[in-house]
């Protein structure tokens, strides 16, 4: 009798999967379905932007990436891009830049200023400071855009009730098996958790490629100074502005990004990063993504069970996947590419499950090079960290 009803514990929590594809079927559609005959937006509301770009190192295809951002569609806009010092790599590109436009308003600034240990940030709060408009337009230097891009992320903020806006990303283009893994990932699993999230409790964090919010939404919860020495800070702007009783809000609209990586070891580390951070930044969620796994509980239904069964309910699991994968990418986010790839969906799931149960017990993360701790949600450079100890 015992033995009956811890199979029966057992098969329901086997089936937890399940219920959360179904409901990441249900948030997809509902999302996407209000955007097919376009964003929304108000072509009308176009204040004058101050587009931040925090750069370090020269990524894959930069100048093409920068130049999209010089081709806007959009009236009174300045670019400032900020570097560590005249040696990076990117100057020249960036030099380049400023004298094939010459028609926009362009500015190079060089260091922070400011002895915070993520760089990306401190670059931030030296370009806020810096910036002559309002409103702000932060994105990524792998991102490349088209000419409507301005217009459509600025016009959910002439809402007063919404303090930021973000958008997804998809590759300009793969050709490794690494980055056909990391897209496949993006569409199968990380997307449908955001909408998951976005129709259970609202948007409350950002994405780094896109973050559009003014200097007063920043400054009221004291501005980039105060996340500085954080990690995920894309996740924080987020999270602070809403806790402001603004609203956050996530456009069906995606910008496009240059594969930085190309192996699958590159992409595991990186990988690896994002969720020991998200391990620290929401611990009780990373623990729930047990229930949201489909791929473990079916070998673990194969072990246990019948081999008929065992196929059954890899069988429903690989029907919805496929459908979940189709409903983000194909329909909603109108990708051509991503039925080659669908083949990959369980090598990521299998690869996501391996990284989930490695963050367990991990406080450090490799950046930029560079090795940090994290403590009570604090970026700690390992060295420093290592001195600490010693002297103890």
């Amino acid at each position: 009798m015992i033995s009956k009803a811890a199979d029966y514990l057992f098969l329901a929590l086997a089936a937890a999967p399940f219920i959360y594809y179904l409901l990441v079927l249900y948030c997809s559609w509902r999302f996407f379905r209000s955007s097919k005959d376009g964003v929304p937006g108000n072509s009308d509301f176009v204040p004058p932007i101050s587009s931040l770009k925090p750069i370090r190192g020269l990524d894959p295809e930069a100048y093409e990436n920068y130049a999209s951002f010089c081709q806007q569609d959009y009236p009174n806009y300045e670019l400032i891009f900020c570097v560590g010092d005249r040696n990076d790599p990117a100057v020249p590109v960036l030099e380049k830049l400023i004298g094939d436009f010459p028609e926009r308003r362009i500015r190079l600034l060089f260091g922070s200023g400011r002895g915070a240990i993520n760089d990306k940030v401190a670059k931030l709060v030296r370009m806020v400071q810096e910036a002559d408009n309002e409103f702000l337009v932060i994105s990524d230097s792998d991102v490349r855009v088209q000419p409507n891009y301005l217009r459509t992320v600025v016009a959910p903020l002439c809402d007063p009730k919404v303090g930021c806006v973000t958008c997804f990303y998809v590759s300009i283009h793969d050709e490794t098996f690494a980055q056909h893994l990391q897209s496949i990932g993006m569409y199968s699993d990380f997307y449908p958790g955001i909408l998951v999230a976005r129709q259970l409790d609202g948007i409350k964090f950002t994405l780094g490629p896109t973050i559009v919010t003014t200097r007063s939404h920043l400054a009221g919860f004291g501005g980039y100074e105060a996340i500085e020495n954080k990690p995920a800070d894309d996740l924080l702007v987020g999270r602070l502005i809403a806790q402001q009783g603004l609203r956050v809000q996530l456009l069906p609209y995606a910008v496009q990004t240059v594969p930085d990586y190309d192996s699958p070891r590159a992409l595991f580390s990186k990988r690896l990063r994002w969720m020991t951070v998200m391990r620290h930044m929401r611990p009780w969620g990373h623990v729930g993504l047990a229930f949201t796994q489909g791929l473990p509980w079916c070998l673990a239904v194969a072990l246990s069970h019948s081999a008929a069964f065992g196929l059954v309910y890899f069988g429903a699991y690989l029907g919805f996947r496929v459908a979940m994968t189709w409903l983000v990418a194909v329909w909603g986010l109108r990708q051509r590419g991503p039925w080659k790839m669908m083949p990959l969906i369980v090598v990521w799931d299998a690869t996501a499950f391996v990284i989930w149960l490695l963050t367990f017990g991990r406080n450090s993360i490799r950046w930029r090079d560079v090795d940090y701790r994290i403590r009570e949600g604090t970026l700690v450079p390992a060295a420093s960290s290592s001195a600490e100890n010693s002297s103890q």
